[in-house]
């Protein structure tokens, strides 16, 4: 929903449902916003701002600058063909900024998705693809804001036991293992793969398949996190309790495979985007790429002369 000339400028609202829930979930977002506010007031780190708040008959509403369509919804619409290696990288290295800002400043953003990652603006191209011999929707402008604050979580507070939308879930959180910072960018990987392939890398809805899924793609759960976990229900004898020639393990099989199976490209730039993904789908999260480093990562080397006219 959005109003037109709500303080001057074309605004998003978003309308709680009047519930004390829902209210008190509300206070605690609008409390991440205003941190955000002040340590950001110019959006240099790309998370959307808050323009205000207010209660309307028990409804809380919080007002926001209006952006265009999430990166989900711009797939979606482009029939889910994967974004250009180029746009990723731009896309990419946004996401890693606004993340790593959070991070700085002891906050977990915990739900990190294609659909909370909404470009500033979506008009596209027509682009005629001569191989697959049709047209496809190709994005002027790549600049993004992260939003949807309200399961973002400051170091300190409590952190709730089951976090973020199934396929973006860091292993940690599945084997009940604590979380904090890592989570996001095992997140962000999950994202980056799926703008490079159009497709979620790990389609499931159930805790042990996702196990399976993930050592299909990257090799063995370290035992270390076996032996911590207090989910032993999923393991027998220190491995995943998993057996491929079942109906699920088939599906895992067909479903998944190795990593660096799924290059487009051996080209150098992809070669150095999937070594940023191996590096963010660390299952330790202690060895885990920090965002702060991943900036720094050699893939994202095209945009550094000119990264500060970008963000």
């Amino acid at each position: 929903l959005h109003l037109s000339h709500f303080c001057g400028a074309p605004t998003a609202l978003k309308i709680i449902k009047n519930l004390e829930k829902y209210r008190e979930a509300a206070k605690l977002e609008i409390n991440v916003l205003e941190k955000i506010r002040e340590k950001d007031p110019h959006s240099k780190h790309l998370c959307v701002q808050m323009l205000d708040w207010f209660n309307y008959y028990g409804h809380v509403c919080i007002s926001f600058e209006l952006l265009a369509l999430s990166t989900f919804d711009f797939l979606k619409v482009n029939n889910f063909l994967p974004y250009p290696i180029n746009q990723i990288r731009h896309m990419a290295y946004q996401i890693c900024h606004a993340v790593n800002f959070l991070h700085d400043n002891k906050l977990t953003h915990t739900d990190l998705k294609p659909e909370n990652i909404l470009f500033v603006n979506s008009d596209y191209t027509l682009v005629y693809n001569a191989e697959k011999k049709h047209d496809e929707k190709r994005l002027k402008d790549t600049r993004v804001r992260l939003i949807d604050f309200g399961s973002a979580t400051f170091d300190h507070e409590h952190h709730s036991v089951v976090i973020s939308t199934r396929h973006y879930r860091a292993p940690e959180v599945i084997l009940e293992l604590g979380w904090s910072h890592p989570c996001d960018v095992w997140s962000i990987g999950c994202i980056l793969f799926e703008y490079y392939e159009g497709f979620t890398l790990f389609q499931t809805h159930d805790n042990k398949e996702h196990l399976a899924m993930m050592e299909r793609i990257q090799g063995p759960i370290p035992q270390r996190m076996i032996h911590r976990s207090r989910k032993q229900k999923y393991f027998c004898h220190g491995r995943l309790d998993w057996t491929e020639s079942s109906k699920a393990g088939r599906y895992v099989n067909a479903k998944c495979k190795p990593l660096r199976r799924y290059l487009l490209s051996k080209g150098a730039e992809h070669l150095q985007f999937f070594d940023l993904l191996e590096r963010m789908l660390e299952y330790e999260p202690s060895k885990r790429i920090t965002l702060s480093s991943a900036l720094r990562h050699p893939f994202f080397r095209p945009l550094f002369h000119s990264i500060r006219f970008m963000l």
